[in-house]
């Protein structure tokens, strides 16, 4: 996933100019796979490319559907909403191995096992798709992606059905991206507060084809079934262009994982409810407490709530994490001082504390793998609203018994 569209430029004016070229028989069209670089977000999970040498003609480019173009206007806004335009952008062999060698990141060559008109048919209907009419395709995280497309068009012009091994394990889409962002806690929380239940269903051997390192391990042992009779591998042979270095893969250094945040604000929280339950509502803490931590959370509830129903990415409709991060906490914080909707309020907590009450019950069952770490960061919620309840309760309790006859009757003497 690159964004050096300079480059992008001048050898798509190469590539045009080599446009009818024919192939010799020593042609090799390869797929690249990248490992991991912990330098940006996008690139935790690989990439994939494809490669077209060619000796006798002096054709060495690499195709490559991760170019992108982060200085469009809005476009942390169309990211968000699945709107982001990828295209197909083509560069040199020499400076795309220069890139990954900078960044230590290892570079593994697998050579297609594909005659001269197969190659062929795929040199030119790489031509065509990188053309600006045609390169640019709307990018999808599971199903359309820099490593789906270079499978898609192998398969496409193989000459054959590709024959992959079964799967050995019981993977979603969940536990690949997990893999992938093992060393990244918070990035990997993210990434679970914002993908919903259909991100947990088990996927096939093809599906996991969305991370590049799979992809290529389907390949190795991929076969390619001709007029049902004659079978070979799909893969000639597999090289280590770069060997990756261990200092590039590491961990995301922070103070606390969600986790152990997620604890330290409840314990935060269950300090607050100490003071107002001690001060009997007599201080504002409480209050500004729970404004900062409604409306902060009801923030995050805005950006679920912008992926469930406005947005093209799959996967985020239904999510579980909306019982406790969603809008109608920022809604709250603002009304807490409000005294007319002050009875709102108290619905508002009421409701709140039952729908809570039975998320944290029934959260193993629910039909979602959830962080563990929506735990103690709902229960935090759960408590305030929990304590308002109580509060609120225990004074009508109070100002009943100063109202009630007998207590009248015991203020006159009688």
């Amino acid at each position: 996933m690159k964004r050096y569209f300079f480059t992008l430029i001048l050898i798509t004016i190469s590539v045009f100019a080599s446009a009818q070229i024919v192939l010799s028989d020593s042609a090799k069209i390869t797929l690249l796979t990248c490992g991991p670089w912990s330098g940006a977000v996008y690139a935790f999970y690989g990439h994939t490319a494809l490669r077209v040498q060619d000796d006798s003609t002096r054709i060495d480019v690499v195709f490559n559907y991760g170019f992108f173009d982060p200085t469009q206007s809005n476009f942390m806004y169309h990211f968000v909403r699945g709107e982001t335009d990828y295209i197909l952008g083509t560069t040199s062999f020499e400076e795309f191995i220069r890139e990954y060698a900078y960044k230590k990141v290892a570079v593994y060559e697998q050579e297609l096992n594909f005659a001269q008109p197969e190659k062929q048919q795929l040199w030119e209907a790489l031509y065509i798709n990188h053309l600006p009419e045609n390169r640019g395709y709307r990018y999808n995280y599971f199903y359309d992606n820099c490593a789906t497309r270079p499978r898609d068009m192998v398969e496409k012009f193989a000459g054959g059905k590709i024959i992959y091994p079964p799967t050995k394990e019981r993977q979603t889409y969940r536990d690949l991206l997990h893999e992938c962002l093992q060393p990244y806690p918070w990035n990997k929380f993210g990434i679970d507060l914002v993908i919903g239940a259909g991100a947990d269903s088990p996927i096939d051997v093809r599906a996991k084809m969305f991370i590049p390192s799979y992809l290529m391990n389907s390949f190795e042992q991929a076969t390619v079934v001709k007029n049902d009779t004659v079978s070979y591998p799909l893969i000639g042979n597999t090289t280590a262009v770069l060997v990756s270095n261990e200092e590039n893969n590491s961990s995301e250094r922070a103070l606390f994982s969600p986790l152990i945040a997620a604890f330290a604000l409840l314990f935060i929280t269950v300090l607050v409810s100490a003071v107002q339950y001690i001060k009997w509502n007599k201080t504002r803490l409480p209050r500004t407490y729970d404004t900062i931590l409604f409306a902060v959370y009801g923030l995050g509830g805005c950006i679920l709530f912008l992926l469930m129903f406005f947005s093209e990415h799959p996967a985020t409709n239904p999510n579980w994490n909306f019982v406790w991060l969603n809008i109608f906490a920022l809604v709250a914080a603002v009304l807490f001082w409000v005294k007319p909707v002050k009875k709102a309020v108290n619905i508002y907590h009421f409701i709140n504390f039952a729908v809570l009450t039975l998320f944290l019950l029934f959260w193993w069952w629910l039909p979602q793998q959830l962080p563990a770490a929506s735990v103690p960061f709902s229960m935090s919620l759960w408590l305030r609203s929990g304590m308002n309840v109580f509060m609120l309760t225990k004074r009508r309790k109070t100002n009943k018994r100063y109202v009630s006859s007998k207590y009248m009757k015991a203020g006159w003497g009688q």
